[in-house]
């Protein structure tokens, strides 16, 4: 494991060399119309009718719950995939707990910025890996993640098993993406997303699988989907990467193209 940064500061700057679904911004700069994350776990809030909305308008999704299962998977592979590649890389929980996590809106698919009120890191000097992976998983599902689930299903009436599926990808993608950078650690991603998993909720690892896959001299792990998000429903009528309408077999070729033709992940 990489040795940990002292503090939360260079540990966000390290995350960035992963790519730009882990970069977080520190502190809040005013006028810039940042929406309060906790404000997002209402689901009558006007916040999360303007993060629904913004999202719908630029997925072209046609639906109230196709759009909450997008935002749902986005925000869960972007907001706090931050904190699980920390963990994963130096096994410090970084707070990513809804009163210290702020987004902006944009007019593309996701977020334009997402910040912390406070780079902080919980002090887990006195833990053992477990605790602090218990820790991870109370902040960044029990506290987050499953509280937003809630809210989509009641202002969309989205199901269940599907917004966990979102969740499911969104924190798998946390690994898989980081994998794929050029000299990340392949072996010590994969323990880590395991290790991840089986701590959670016993649902979320039937919702999907990792693979990990080798090509033209490249590896690294792809998550494949057993739920449906929903995205082929808008006006494009584009499926996601991991459609699970598509078979695996289908889906699998299709990250053997991205490993050989050296895309940078996403």
């Amino acid at each position: 494991m990489p040795q940990p940064p002292a503090d939360a500061v260079p540990l966000l700057k390290a995350l960035t060399d992963y790519g730009e679904r882990y970069r977080l911004e520190i502190g809040l700069s005013a006028g810039e119309g940042w929406i309060p994350a906790d404000r997002l776990l209402d689901p009558a809030s006007e916040e999360l009718t303007r993060v629904l909305e913004a999202e719908r308008t630029a997925s072209g999704q046609v639906s109230a719950h196709a759009t909450a299962l997008t935002v749902m998977a986005v925000y869960a592979g972007t907001v706090t995939a931050p904190a699980l590649l920390a963990w994963a890389l130096y096994g410090e929980v970084l707070d990513v707990r809804p009163d210290n996590v702020a987004m902006r809106l944009d007019d593309h698919h996701g977020f334009a910025a997402i910040a912390l009120r406070r780079p902080r890191l919980a002090d887990t000097t006195q833990m053992a890996a477990g605790e602090r992976l218990k820790l991870l998983v109370g902040q960044v599902l029990d506290e987050h993640l499953f509280p937003l689930a809630d809210a989509l299903r009641a202002h969309s009436r989205a199901g269940r098993r599907q917004l966990n599926g979102g969740i499911a990808q969104g924190c798998a993608a946390a690994f898989g993406a980081a994998s794929r950078v050029p000299g990340a650690d392949v072996d010590l991603l994969q323990r880590a997303y395991n290790d991840f998993l089986a701590a959670c909720p016993a649902e979320l690892g039937r919702l999907g699988e990792m693979v990990r896959l080798a090509e033209g001299g490249r590896e690294g792990l792809f998550y494949l989907r057993r739920t449906c998000c929903l995205f082929y429903t808008a006006d494009h009528g584009e499926k996601c990467a991991s459609c699970c309408l598509d078979s695996v077999e289908d889906r699998i070729r299709a990250y053997r193209r991205i490993l050989s033709s050296g895309t940078a992940p996403h």
